[in-house]
């Protein structure tokens, strides 16, 4: 993905308000982000979304599908479609609840416990380069500036529950 030129950004600067320009340049590093993270994890045959799923799994084994939507605010069929292909891979496998028959409980196999291994070392040499020359100080006063956002728009009321978001 190609970064904007500087004339780009400086229209940007003369027409927006600051609210919206640094929304601008979040959401412009977000899409560099989330490419990077494609192309890397294409290599692996197994996509982002599920590589979050994964991730959980590994930090919260034996959890319901409806549990892992509910924490990834997506869909419980966006969930169901990337557990499918995740079963399907060996990556996970599904325990019938001991207490409710009806409920599968999901937890990774050893290729997923791989997986996640090689993940999370590959998102971390993407946050090293990412926060490159960041001081302590300067990444603990963003943590808090975002926190603040997150804490604002918390605030939004919702028209329906998050868990029917898709992503």
């Amino acid at each position: 993905m190609k970064p904007m030129c500087r004339c780009q950004d400086e229209r940007l600067k003369r027409n927006i308000s600051p609210m919206h320009s640094v929304m601008v340049r979040y959401m412009r590093i977000m899409k560099l982000y989330r490419y990077i993270l494609d192309e890397r994890l294409k290599q692996t045959g197994v996509y982002r979304s599920q590589h979050q799923i994964l991730m959980m799994l590994f930090d919260h084994s034996n959890v319901s599908q409806k549990e892992i939507a509910q924490r990834l605010y997506v869909s419980t069929a966006t969930i169901a479609v990337s557990v499918k292909k995740l079963e399907k891979g060996g990556y996970i496998t599904r325990i019938v609840d001991q207490e409710d028959n009806r409920m599968n409980k999901l937890c990774l196999t050893e290729k997923g416990k791989y997986m996640v291994g090689h993940s999370r070392e590959f998102f971390h040499n993407v946050e090293t380069q990412m926060f490159h020359d960041f001081s302590k100080e300067e990444l603990a006063v963003m943590e808090q500036y975002l926190d603040r956002i997150y804490d604002n728009l918390s605030q939004i009321p919702m028209e329906k529950d998050m868990t029917e978001r898709e992503d």
